[in-house]
C-alpha cells in the first residue's frame, strides 16, 4: 500500500510531464489502495466498515467544499466581491502582498482555511490579471489561511479536533499561538517582498475591475453569501451538527434568494445556482476526494499509526515530535496524523493545554504550507489557479519552511519567557466552553 501511494504521489507530482490529469490519478490511487486493503483485511466486512467510516468523514468535507465553492461562485457571478476589491485601493505589488496576506490571516481565523482560500483566490482574480505575480499572491493566501487557522479552535480542522477532544481550550490556545502564527506568515511575506515578481511594475488591474459591473441586487447577494459562510461556525456551536450542514443551509437560503430576485428574468439565468454548479471546479473536488480516500486507506491499514509510533520511539523530545508531525503533514494529510497523535498520548500523560498539544495544533496547521498538496487550502488553490507542484516547490516552499521554523522558535521563546497575548485580546464572544 505504501508503494502504491508513492507511485500515485509521483503521478500527481509529474502530472504535466506524464500528461495525466491529477484527479484521475488520485481516484485510481484511492480505489487501488482500498482494493489492496480489502484483500489484506482480516475479513471483507471489516474493510467495508472501515471504508464506510472513511467515506462518511470524507463526504462531510466534500459536501462542505461543494457548498462553499457554489456560494462563492454565486457571489462572484453577481460581482459582489467588487465591494471588497474597490476598497483595496493599493496597486503596489509589495503592499498588496501584505494586505492580501493579513486579510486572509484574520478571515481564516473566523472561517475555516479552505473557505477562506476559495474566497480570497476568487478575489485575486479581480485584483490582478493572470501572471506569475498572481500565482505568488495565491501562494500567500495558502500560507496565510493555514497560519490564520492554527490559532483559533474553529480555524482549522485539526485545531477543531484537538479542541473537541479536550487537548486544548479556547483562550490559552489563542493567547499562546497568535504570535507564532502571525510570525509564520510575516517571515514568508518579508522574504517574498524581495522576489523579482513583486519588485516589478505595478499590476495593471484597473482594466480588469473597470470592465466589471455589479449585477442587480449584488450587494444583497454578497451580504447573504458572506453571512452564510460566517454563520457556519455559529450554526455548529448552536446545534452541534457538523459544519457541512450549516454550509448546505447557507447554500439553500442563497438558492431560494437568487431564484426569487431573478424570477422571470430569462437573461439572468447565469446568476442562479444551477448555472453556478456547472462552473465550479468539479475535477478539483474529485482530486480532493481521491487524496482523502487514499490517506484514509493508509490510516485503516495502520500505516499512519506505525509512523506515529516510530516517531515516539526514535524521538524522545516532544517538541521535536510535534515539529516532525508538521513536516510530515506537508506530505500526508494532517487530519489522520493528528488523530493518530491523539491516540498515542492520553491526557493523563500529557495534560490539557500543555506545550506539546499547542505545538501539535500549530505545526499540523502551518506545516502543510510547505508543499502545495500538504493542505486543503493548497489543494484548492492548485485546482482553482492550475498551479503545478514544482512551481510551488521552487517559488514558495522555502519561504513557507522559514516561516514555519520561525513560528516554532517564537512559540518556544515566548513559552520559556512566560509571555503571551493579553487575555482581553483573545476573548471572542462566538467561542464558548473554554
Amino acid at each position: 500500500m505504501a508503494l502504491l501511494f508513492a507511485i500515485g504521489y509521483v503521478g500527481i507530482i509529474f502530472e504535466e510531464s506524464l500528461a495525466f490529469n491529477k484527479s484521475g490519478v488520485g481516484l485510481l490511487m484511492a480505489v487501488s489502495l482500498w482494493v489492496v486493503r480489502s484483500i489484506g483485511a482480516p475479513s471483507t466486512d471489516i474493510a467495508l466498515t472501515e471504508l464506510s467510516h472513511a467515506t462518511g468523514e470524507i463526504s462531510e468535507i466534500v459536501f462542505f467544499l461543494l457548498g462553499a465553492m457554489t456560494i462563492v461562485e454565486i457571489v462572484d457571478a453577481h460581482q459582489g466581491f467588487k465591494l471588497v476589491t474597490d476598497n483595496i485601493t493599493t496597486r503596489k505589488p509589495r503592499t498588496l502582498l501584505w494586505v492580501v496576506g493579513f486579510v486572509t490571516f484574520f478571515l481564516s481565523s473566523v472561517l475555516d482555511n479552505l473557505t477562506s482560500t476559495i474566497v480570497m483566490v476568487s478575489l485575486l482574480r479581480k485584483l490582478a490579471p493572470p501572471s506569475e505575480y498572481r500565482k505568488l499572491l495565491g501562494a500567500v493566501v495558502v500560507i496565510a489561511a493555514n497560519a490564520g487557522g492554527a490559532w483559533t479552535p474553529i480555524g482549522d480542522v485539526t485545531t477543531t479536533m484537538l479542541w473537541i477532544h479536550g487537548q486544548i481550550s479556547t483562550l490559552p490556545t489563542m493567547k499562546d499561538l497568535f504570535v507564532p502564527s502571525a510570525i509564520s506568515l510575516a517571515v514568508p511575506l518579508a522574504l517574498m517582498s524581495l522576489a523579482s515578481e513583486v519588485n516589478g511594475k505595478g499590476q495593471n488591474s484597473a482594466d480588469v475591475l473597470a470592465s466589471e459591473k455589479m449585477a442587480p441586487r449584488g450587494q444583497l447577494v454578497f451580504s447573504v453569501g458572506i453571512g452564510a459562510l460566517v454563520f457556519v461556525p455559529i450554526f455548529k456551536a448552536l446545534t452541534g451538527l457538523p459544519p457541512y450542514i450549516g454550509m448546505l443551509l447557507g447554500l439553500g437560503v442563497l438558492w431560494i434568494l437568487t431564484d426569487a430576485i431573478h424570477y422571470g428574468e430569462s437573461e439572468r439565468q447565469h446568476l442562479k445556482v444551477p448555472q453556478a454548479l456547472s462552473r465550479i471546479d468539479t475535477q478539483g473536488v474529485l482530486f480532493f476526494l481521491g487524496i482523502l480516500l487514499s490517506v484514509s486507506s493508509l490510516e485503516a491499514a495502520g500505516i499512519l499509526r506505525e509512523l506515529a509510533n516510530y516517531l515516539d520511539t526514535h524521538i524522545a523530545n516532544t517538541e521535536l515530535i510535534a515539529s516532525a508531525i508538521g513536516v510530515v503533514s506537508a506530505i500526508i494529510d494532517n487530519v489522520p496524523l493528528v488523530a493518530a497523535t491523539m491516540g498515542m498520548y492520553d491526557l493523563s500523560s500529557i495534560p490539557k493545554d500543555s506545550e506539546f498539544w499547542q505545538l501539535v495544533a500549530y505545526c499540523a496547521g502551518t506545516g502543510g504550507s510547505m508543499l502545495i498538496i500538504g493542505s486543503a487550502a493548497g489543494v484548492a488553490f492548485m485546482g482553482m489557479e492550475k498551479v503545478n507542484f514544482f512551481w510551488y516547490l521552487r517559488k514558495v516552499s522555502g519561504f513557507a519552511f522559514a516561516g514555519y521554523a520561525a513560528g516554532i522558535a517564537a512559540y518556544l521563546a515566548l513559552h520559556n519567557l512566560n509571555l503571551s497575548l493579553p487575555t482581553t485580546l483573545a476573548e471572542v464572544p462566538f467561542l464558548s466552553g473554554s
